[in-house]
């Protein structure tokens, strides 16, 4: 078969595609932007489509496609029409879907269990039914809060246990919750590809772990060996812990308002019928956790929450910021000629971020994502997917990555971070008559007298860390 997948650099998105290609299908990746990382084994098997679902005279999906799996949503609300943006792509999708002879579609929402939905899950729901209302035979799967290396909630989970040996918790804690591990959900979304018993359905899916999230919490603390105390309060406001959740965690204001608010209902599933069907042995709670560290040990995460660009961004598309401004623009350019291998400066480059650091004054990029933080912003804590690989798309503490090209020797990075303007930083190597040149180049672009007061405040750090900066990556120093 010929699979489209929508979605294609999302947590969930990334994780299909080589399980399709080990059963065999060809795919047909639908993107905003960039390309995901394929195997060479696999790249004659999988086309790439760009497009924004916004856009419908972007969009050309090829005929030939037999089945779709439709991954595209927001976590967040930082939109507030991402009720009306989210029902718009969703019919976008099914009238471009029109033109192929595609016969199903997959989707995957979030565990509905209480009639007064949050609008997050309100969104999901309204989409599933536009969905499962159109010509095409629907098959829908339900997960709750979903565990694996890079999702939302394991590492929301893992700041808080990592970082505070006690914690004073809201009610909602109590709830109950039934996870499911990343990789489960995964098995039944691509074995229910062209299966006729699934068509028109939607399943509950979790594992057999029924916790609250406080249980969830002290498994956590269990499994790495962490003594960890949580006092349950009955006053504490919804908003107070969406912004504690926000300092506290990798996860930004937004995000964390969306889990807050589906948490303070039960998430469990209402049925189990997917098993009579497809049989499937879910991981335990436990096991979802160990198998999530192995990955990051073995530095193998393959998708995060934060790599998808949010279809209810305000910004706009990424595309929109691939060409990087040069009038109504302030640029701080730093070059420095180098007579080493280039391909070990890209090296240094293309490791930047994360855990290595920005090689010079790296306090001052984590005091920066704090204060970003603090006024809910994404802050720096999403790090990086890998701590080698970058491609475009890809999150980068809190920077977004445009370009990541090797062979040209540039890596452009877009500002994420809250900011009076927008906000560039590009890397690229040129040879040159006598050795080899590294450009530094950041760009801003001021939205008003703001914009430009807060270029100028920040013109003694500039000084200072991007001299530093471009001189650690040539000669391969750290602080």
């Amino acid at each position: 078969m010929k699979v489209l997948v929508t979605g294609a650099n999302g947590f969930i998105g990334k994780r299909i595609i080589p399980s399709l290609l080990k059963q065999g299908h060809d795919l047909c990746l639908f993107l905003r932007i960039g390309e995901v990382d394929i195997p060479p084994l696999y790249k004659s098997k999988v086309q790439f489509v760009h497009g924004d679902l916004l856009d419908p005279s972007s969009i050309h999906f090829p005929e030939d496609i037999d089945a779709a799996f439709y991954l595209v949503h927001s976590m967040t609300e930082k939109n507030k029409d991402f009720y009306e943006l989210e029902e718009k792509t969703a019919l976008n999708f099914l009238d471009a879907l029109k033109r192929t002879k595609a016969k199903q579609i997959i989707y995957l929402s979030g565990l509905i269990t209480d009639k007064e939905l949050s609008k997050h899950l309100s969104s999901r729901l309204n989409v599933e039914n536009i969905l499962k209302n159109s010509s095409f035979h629907f098959t829908g799967f339900r997960a709750g809060i979903i565990i694996g290396a890079g999702s939302a909630s394991f590492e929301m989970i893992r700041d808080l246990v990592e970082k505070l040996p006690f914690m004073i918790a809201p009610r909602w804690v109590l709830n109950k919750v039934q996870p499911i591990a990343s990789t489960d959900v995964v098995y039944y979304m691509t074995h229910a590809l062209g299966l006729e018993s699934t068509y028109g359905k939607t399943f509950d899916i979790g594992s057999e772990d029924i916790l609250t999230f406080k249980e969830m919490l002290e498994t956590y603390a269990k499994v790495r060996h962490l003594k960890r105390k949580i006092f349950v309060i009955p006053f504490f406001y919804p908003h107070l812990s969406v912004w504690w959740l926000n300092l506290v965690t990798s996860v930004n204001y937004h995000l964390a308002k969306a889990l807050v608010q589906s948490l303070k209902n039960n998430a469990i599933c209402s049925e189990n019928s997917i098993k009579s069907i497809i049989e499937r042995n879910c991981l335990s709670y436990e096991k979802s956790l160990n198998r999530a560290f192995n990955k990051i040990e073995e530095n193998d995460v393959v998708s995060t929450w934060s790599d998808a660009w949010d279809p209810s961004n305000s910004q706009g598309d990424l595309e929109d910021f691939m060409q990087v401004p040069t009038f109504g623009t302030y640029c701080w350019l730093e070059t420095k000629s180098f007579h080493q291998d280039p391909s070990i400066v890209m090296d240094r480059i293309f490791s930047i971020g994360g855990q290595k650091g920005w090689y010079f004054m790296t306090w001052i990029w984590k005091l920066r994502g704090f204060l970003d933080k603090l006024f809910g912003g994404v802050g720096g804590g999403r790090g990086r997917r890998n701590e080698k690989k970058v491609l475009p798309g890809d999150a980068l503490d809190f920077w977004r990555v445009l370009i990541a090209d090797r062979q040209k020797m540039r890596l452009l990075l877009y500002a994420e971070m809250k900011l009076p303007g927008e906000g560039w930083l590009e890397f690229r190597i040129e040879k040159q008559k006598t050795g080899w040149v590294l450009y530094q180049k950041a760009t801003f672009r001021p939205h008003g007298i703001w914009g430009r007061i807060y270029w100028l405040s920040m013109f003694p750090f500039h000084c200072v860390l991007f001299k530093g900066m471009i001189k650690k990556l040539t000669e391969g120093e750290k602080s």
